[in-house]
């Protein structure tokens, strides 16, 4: 792995993924009708409230706070979580922590261009 960086080349040498949301780095593996989304975030990022397809996702490193219907909780290395379809939901991510997220849908991100 490359000095700073929290994922290996194996994930890195996945196309990244255009995630709308300043200095997040994010590699994108497409499957058929899912998405696995690797994400690290250098700098806290507050994500506002949205809802998609379902969404499971595990903290790699870091701690993140989701809301999810309402209901806050923290979220550590190790623990994962499960955003039902369609339930709104935000978050607040604190800098350095890196994630891993699988949607049900295959157009949840686009591969990002240049």
């Amino acid at each position: 792995m490359a000095r700073g960086e929290f994922f290996p080349e194996i994930i890195t040498d996945l196309p990244r993924a255009d995630v709308p949301l300043e200095g997040v780095r994010a590699f994108l593996f497409q499957g058929e009708d899912k998405q696995l989304v690797f994400m690290t975030f250098p700098d806290d990022v507050d994500v506002p409230e949205h809802a998609h397809a379902a969404q499971w996702g595990a903290v790699l490193y870091g701690e993140i706070e989701l809301t999810i219907g309402g209901e806050a909780a923290v979220y550590r290395k190790g623990d994962t979580y499960f955003i039902p379809a369609g339930a709104p939901h935000s978050a607040r991510i604190k800098a350095g922590s890196s994630v891993q997220d699988l949607f049900g849908q295959a157009d949840r991100y686009r591969p990002r261009r240049g």
